[in-house]
């Protein structure tokens, strides 16, 4: 039973991520994070705390239509977890120099101007694209903290 509410909690902790990181977040909140200073740490805090309200919400009635039995010191320390890692990930220059420690520093430049390899147009101007390794990075670093969430909320 554990094993299935574990997948319960971590399959509604990635949606509402998805959800929370992309259609929540406001475009002040996705520009500004990175920024220097308190205008960067606290437009980040609203996000995370957007992003964590969303977790909530959607895991709510998951636990409750499932029946599931989670502790509310679970619960405090998965969001706890996944909040403070979230917000450190998306302060943008603690990733990159995880990135550039890890050797990762090329990758997480992929799709932007400072890849050697960067998308232009054939006038040489920036072209569209899908995401770069910055964000890919980013994403795969949320998911593997959201396993560390589910894995508390379920077992704590």
């Amino acid at each position: 039973m554990m094993a299935a509410t574990f997948a319960a909690v971590f399959i509604a902790l990635y949606v509402a991520h998805s959800v929370g990181d992309h259609w929540v977040q406001t475009s002040h909140q996705a520009a500004h994070k990175g920024a220097a200073g308190w205008v960067g740490r606290l437009a980040d805090a609203r996000h995370v705390a957007t992003l964590t309200a969303t977790k909530s919400i959607v895991l709510a009635p998951v636990v409750w239509l499932l029946d599931l039995d989670l502790s509310v010191l679970g619960l405090l320390l998965g969001f706890g977890v996944d909040a403070v890692t979230h917000w450190w990930a998306d302060r943008r220059t603690t990733l990159a120099r995880l990135a550039e420690l890890t050797g990762k520093a090329e990758f997480y430049a992929l799709g932007t101007p400072a890849h050697p390899a960067h998308p232009v147009t054939a006038q040489r101007g920036p072209a569209a694209h899908l995401g770069t390794g910055a964000y890919a990075l980013d994403q795969s670093w949320h998911h593997a903290w959201l396993l560390v969430a589910a894995l508390l909320i379920t077992t704590v």
